[in-house]
């Protein structure tokens, strides 16, 4: 006997526990003093609504039901039949979302849970044991607050979702519009970054036609990052955005600033190279223009400088730059790299950095 009061008192312990889970967070059962147990959520959250036979008799084979505003069938239960299992009856609004704990319908707990509660789920309920003697009624206030979400379907003059796009882009800023059309009441619209903060914005741009506002908001951005426009209409609790992701390349600058030195120091020193080997082998007899390189690529931008020494060897081969013809230019321009850093031998030709140099015997 005493074993089946210590299972009895251990499952009651775990129901109540069961019970502080489901209030955590999700929903909040205080007593007002009149008996009337109140239950506040947040919108869309679920709620508990506690009964439970004084008694804590077995209610399997009871009939208790649920209603609400004194009329509404929210839940009901005879004999293991129920709303839930083919029982007609329930009202419209409640259909798929009531549910009961039937593993402890032998502990006297009568208890239901709804889903997904709306703010019309707010209202006074029973829990009523009609056929027990003496009958019991357990009352119970629901509470469900606003929360802040989309109702562009459910209300009319909710704001739509904003249409935003990227007006201007360079490699270091962006700059996003933000296009609010027909709301009403007036929203608030605002730009803000994936951590929610608020991005300073131009002075938004405000016209109303019919009654309803159409609203302008711009802003200037300048790293990556997935970037969101909000309109807000508290009158309603409405709550909408829409996204955009910007990309800012921090080191382009650098990498172009880098990129043309580095092309520019190492095709000098592949052409110095060049000609010096061949001189020191005495193939050729080196004739060239110092610094012959393009800045940007345009030959009207072509720097040269004074020649330097020719040797006067009239046997040798010597190397004059900037003698290719406009053909041997454009053949040697096709092999140019993204770098910028390129060399072909076409004959006695070779291409770089933009400048060709003639090899040939004098």
């Amino acid at each position: 006997m005493d074993d089946l009061k210590l299972q009895s008192t251990a499952r009651e312990l775990l129901f109540f526990c069961f019970c502080l889970l489901t209030l955590s967070g999700k929903t909040l059962g205080l007593p007002n003093g009149s008996g009337v147990v109140r239950v506040v959520v947040k919108e869309g959250s679920d709620a508990f609504l506690p009964c439970s036979l004084s008694t804590k008799e077995n209610a399997e084979e009871k009939l208790f039901d649920w209603k609400k505003d004194g009329g509404k069938e929210v839940f009901f239960y005879v004999g293991g039949l129920h709303y839930n299992n083919g029982r007609p009856g329930q009202d419209q609004r409640f259909k798929g979302r009531v549910s009961h704990f039937q593993d402890d319908l032998k502990y006297g707990n009568a208890s239901i849970i709804i889903r997904n509660t709306k703010v019309t789920d707010s209202g006074d309920y029973t829990c009523d044991f009609p056929l027990l003697q003496p009958r019991q009624i357990s009352h119970i206030k629901l509470v469900v607050d606003f929360t802040f979400r989309d109702r562009s379907g459910e209300i009319s003059g909710a704001s739509p979702e904003p249409s935003v796009k990227i007006l201007n882009q360079t490699q270091d800023v962006a700059l996003l519009q933000c296009e609010v059309r027909g709301a009403s009441p007036k929203p608030t619209v605002e730009w803000q970054d994936s951590a929610g903060n608020k991005l300073p914005a131009e002075e938004p741009q405000v016209s109303e036609r019919g009654g309803s506002f159409y609203i302008t908001v711009n802003t200037t951005v300048m790293k990556t990052d997935h970037y969101r426009c909000v309109a807000t209409q508290e009158e309603i609790h409405h709550h909408i955005y829409a996204e955009t992701y910007v990309y800012i390349c921090d080191t382009c600058s650098k990498m172009d600033v880098t990129g043309l030195l580095s092309a520019f120091v190492l095709g000098a020193l592949t052409v110095a190279t060049v000609q010096a080997l061949l001189a020191a082998t005495k193939f050729i007899t080196a004739r060239s223009n110092k610094d012959c390189f393009y800045l940007t690529g345009a030959a009207e931008e072509r720097q040269q400088s004074e020649e330097t020494d020719r040797m006067t060897s009239s046997t040798e081969p010597y190397v004059e730059s900037n003698l290719c013809s406009p053909s041997d230019e454009a053949a040697g321009a096709a092999t140019n790299s993204p770098a910028g850093l390129w060399t072909t031998v076409l004959n006695t030709r070779v291409w770089q950095n933009g400048c060709c140099h003639l090899f040939y015997i004098k």
